[in-house]
């Protein structure tokens, strides 16, 4: 039974997500606050937050911030904020994907589900590859990447999107491929999200391992071992 935690302070969201996600067989906890909501978070070790923007006592951009320092827990954004920069926002520290309000709660319902299929796909014990290339090494099955021998953090996102273009190596995937490929066809948002999380990729790996093409797509271009 996969763990989900809602953090939001308005009783109202919190019930109707909760009356659809608990007839799906989810387990759901709830805090009110951002700091419950933290400590929540530590305690249970849910398998996705769904996680308010505004929240009283710590904001989601913090309560997110301090959760990636020890945690790649696959969370949404649920925001009644509505410009691209609060978006971008959220996604560069580290959120993996958003809703915005209002919203269909039958959206939302079906943006979990395939989050945790591919989770629970990308844990499975039946993808035993290695991509090994010149300076980096891709395993599917443990889902860790190195480079040089050292271990690198990647999300969930992250290493999806890198897998996806190692396993497609020197052709052009675009955004759209990618988003279709990792979010699957029930993602509706910003097709940014893919600049942002590939831009922390390539922040952690330290090196150009993939390229963007004529602003349409990118390209992996590390030669294989």
């Amino acid at each position: 039974m996969a763990k989900i935690l809602i953090i939001d302070d308005e009783p109202s969201i919190v019930n109707l997500v909760s009356a659809y996600l608990k007839p799906e067989g989810y387990e759901v906890f709830i805090a009110s606050d951002g700091i419950s909501g933290l400590k929540a978070a530590k305690t249970y070790k849910p398998d996705l937050i769904v996680l308010d923007l505004m929240l009283p006592g710590m904001d989601g951009i913090e309560l997110l911030t301090r959760l990636r320092r020890e945690s790649d827990v696959y969370v949404i954004l649920l925001t009644a904020r509505t410009e691209e920069t609060d978006k971008i926002v959220g996604l560069s520290v580290g959120a993996d994907d958003y809703v915005t309000k209002p919203f269909s709660p039958r959206e939302l319902v079906a943006r979990i589900k395939a989050a945790l299929r591919r989770l629970q796909a990308g844990n499975g014990a039946g993808d035993a590859s290695v991509m090994a290339f010149k300076r980096l090494t891709i395993d599917s099955a443990a889902r860790i990447v190195t480079v040089d021998g050292q271990i690198i953090e990647l999300t969930a996102i992250e290493f999806d999107l890198l897998k996806t273009l190692a396993e497609k190596r020197g052709r052009v995937l675009t955004r759209e491929q990618l988003l279709e490929k990792v979010w699957g066809g029930s993602y509706f948002g910003e097709i940014r999200v893919v600049d942002v999380h590939l831009g922390h990729v390539r922040q952690k790996l330290g090196g150009d391992f993939f390229t963007t093409v004529r602003g349409v797509g990118y390209r992996f271009e590390e030669e294989l071992a």
